[in-house]
């Protein structure tokens, strides 16, 4: 295709490949879409006496090794007994040691999630008395390095794959059974079921790597690999495996056999084609919905089917475009694609939009929950763009909507009319005189060319038969130039159907716009791979929620340092309306105190409200509410100074956030002051 394509056309491939190659780079580590909800002991907390056991909390089900959860003392020694295990839910335990000193624990985790990606982290708690730790907490995060980018490029091509395979089969058998004996439309096909199988063997491979130590040595650790098998990433990939099977057979039938028909066998196999094809294609989505987003969550039920129509859909719209940018750009002049095939291809394109549209809302409402989540997570932020991507594609398609309106256009009633054909019968190669495209004095030129090129070789072959017996140079010279001839005769051909090709406007027109389509798609297909990476809306604003209760629960009954922190969501509805508000309360006792109110969204990032207020209520004295109206301090931080609080007891911190003139709430916590 390179050599049919245009210099300009090539740039504009290049722009597009370099634009793909840094949002692959740009998306760094894949996001972790489980998240800790919860630990015992808490993080930062300094307990009286040794725990017996570790527990840690996730937003979801996660697997677990040996490894997975570890207890560190001071010294970096490990004081965990074993394997971590699922004591209820998503709440998972290992064992420590007895007798151990005082001092500062670190706690490190590396699980997988139930939707197939790594999450890590780390934090500490301490018996007795902080202490010096030589541990580091940072650096935990996984999915990174090498091994991560090689696994993000896995995924592209294997989503890559699929759309070529499966659209391309889908544009073939539903809007242009000729298509089968091209051989340009043959390899397309093929490569995406090459793609697609040595991407999945390829993500095999660095799967154990990618969840586990992430080193490149590891990628072919055979005792990885099994491992890998016994997992649901494992079982969808071996799956994939099998149907890729299927699937060849299915590409053999139809390049093959169903090529060799004529039009009314064709026929005829063409429903038992689609019906195979479209099973198979169904369980190869499959293989992604059991294992990713659509498995784990909400609905898991409805989304799966859900998820395995909008990558059908995705396929059929954008493996057709590229399938058609191919038959434009290389089919022959003998064999073009017809303007009725692009006709129905337009049609089939845009119920695929109108299912991505259906599926892609439903979607949207299940990982991201609120509007909110469009712009305060990643997942929403990824989502805005492939919105915006997927709104220019249709519009580039309306334009190649209109090229195919008007190329179809030009052929007379009841003719068939061909995107390569233009408006002339003989356009193909010879035929009659045309001077409206110029076909008649190719043909006359051509004839000419060939009466030379035969008595050309008739004059060789005299020589060379007879004529002057002994002189085998003479004859050797006349081969030679009757082949050079030949390759010339050969090129001008090709030119010349170029130039044929190519001087229908409506056809030009046509080419570019597809083009274009297809720059947009490959963009938006590295959009898309970014967003089943990266962690959903709904699940981070969830574990944010969670994880700020967990906090306050953990520390309204205070710590021995004397301070207070309660972390309270709030939701005031509106816009910007969710959020975490905290209050620290230091020395948190009787007598006089300074508070600090910080207002987060719910990724954690500082913002501003109109007003906060705080008021106390010790209820079993009837004491309060006293209001604490604390100043303003900077973006997302108030504080005052000197509060008396007068007596001991469990007091009522009730916070009131006012984020617009008409949206305001009140939330609140106990907490044991004194």
């Amino acid at each position: 295709m390179t050599q049919a394509i245009a210099p300009r056309a090539r740039t504009l491939v290049l722009l597009f490949l370099a634009a793909v190659a840094a949002l692959l780079v740009g998306a760094g580590p894949a996001a972790a879409h489980a998240a800790l909800t919860g630990s015992d002991p808490a993080q930062g907390t300094v307990v009286d006496t040794a725990p017996t056991q570790v527990s840690l909390t996730f937003s979801e089900k996660v697997a677990t090794t040996d490894g997975s959860l570890r207890v560190l003392d001071p010294k970096g020694k490990r004081v965990d007994t074993g394997k971590p295990a699922n004591v209820s839910g998503t709440t998972y335990a290992v064992q420590l040691h007895a007798g151990l000193p005082d001092g500062t624990y670190t706690v490190t985790y590396q699980v997988v999630s139930e939707d197939s990606h790594p999450v890590s982290g780390a934090y500490t708690f301490s018996i007795g008395a902080p202490s010096r730790t030589s541990v580091p907490v940072s650096g935990q995060e996984v999915g990174g390095g090498v091994v991560g980018g090689l696994y993000g490029f896995g995924r592209y091509l294997s989503y890559a794959g699929y759309i070529v395979l499966v659209g391309g089969a889908a544009f073939v058998l539903a809007c242009w059974p000729r298509g089968t004996s091209v051989r340009a439309v043959q390899r397309l096909v093929v490569s995406g079921w090459l793609a697609l199988t040595a991407a999945t063997l390829f993500l095999l491979l660095l799967r154990g790597s990618y969840t586990g130590s992430g080193k490149v040595a590891d990628i072919f650790d055979l005792d990885l690999l099994g491992d890998v098998l016994q997992t649901k990433t494992g079982a969808a990939l071996v799956s994939r495996l099998l149907l890729l099977a299927a699937a060849a057979l299915f590409i053999a039938v139809l390049f093959g056999a169903y090529d060799k028909r004529d039009d009314e066998e064709k026929r005829d196999l063409t429903f038992g084609l689609a019906i195979g094809g479209a099973v198979v294609a169904a369980g190869l989505a499959a293989s992604w919905a059991m294992a990713e987003h659509a498995s784990t969550g909400l609905q898991p039920g409805i989304a799966m089917p859900v998820d395995v129509l909008h990558l059908f859909a995705v396929a059929t719209w954008l493996g057709g475009l590229a399938t058609l940018l191919v038959a434009l750009y290389r089919a022959p002049a003998d064999q073009p694609v017809e303007a009725s095939a692009v006709r129905r291809f337009s049609t089939v394109a845009f119920g695929s939009v109108v299912a991505l549209v259906a599926t892609g809302t439903y979607q949207s409402w299940r990982q991201l929950g609120s509007w909110s989540a469009f712009t305060d997570t990643r997942y929403g932020q990824l989502l805005l763009v492939k919105i915006g991507l997927v709104a220019l594609l249709v519009g580039v398609a309306s334009i190649s909507r209109r090229w195919t309106g008007r190329l179809a256009g030009t052929g007379a009633p009841g003719s068939r009319a061909t995107v390569a054909a233009g408006v002339g019968a003989g356009v193909g190669g010879g035929g009659g005189k045309d001077p409206g495209t110029g076909t008649g004095t190719g043909t006359k030129q051509s004839k000419k060319q060939d009466a030379g090129k035969q008595g050309a070789a008739r004059a060789g072959a005299g020589r060379g038969s007879g004529e002057e017996p002994g002189d085998a140079a003479t004859g050797a010279v006349g081969t030679e130039r009757a082949a050079q001839l030949a390759r010339q005769r050969a090129a001008e051909d090709t030119a010349r159907q170029r130039r044929l090709r190519d001087a229908d406007p409506h056809r030009f027109g046509l080419r570019r716009s597809v083009l274009a389509e297809a720059g947009v798609a490959v963009v938006l297909l590295a959009v898309t791979t970014a967003l089943t990476s990266t962690e959903p809306g709904r699940t981070e604003q969830d574990a944010k929620a969670a994880t700020a209760a967990s906090s306050s629960s953990s520390s309204g009954t205070g710590s021995s340092s004397g301070a207070l922190t309660l972390d309270m969501p709030f939701d005031a509805g509106g816009t910007n309306g969710k959020g975490v508000v905290s209050v620290d309360l230091d020395p948190a006792r009787a007598g006089g105190n300074e508070m600090h109110v910080y207002v987060t969204r719910p990724n954690g990032r500082a913002f501003d409200v109109p007003e906060v207020k705080v008021a106390l209520t010790l209820e079993s004295k009837s004491i309060g509410p006293l209001p604490v109206a604390p100043d303003h301090i900077t973006t997302g931080h108030w504080s005052a100074s000197g509060m008396q609080i007068p007596m001991a007891g469990e007091w009522k911190i009730a916070v009131t956030v006012r984020t617009s003139d008409i949206d305001q709430v009140t939330v609140s916590k106990n907490a044991q002051i004194g």
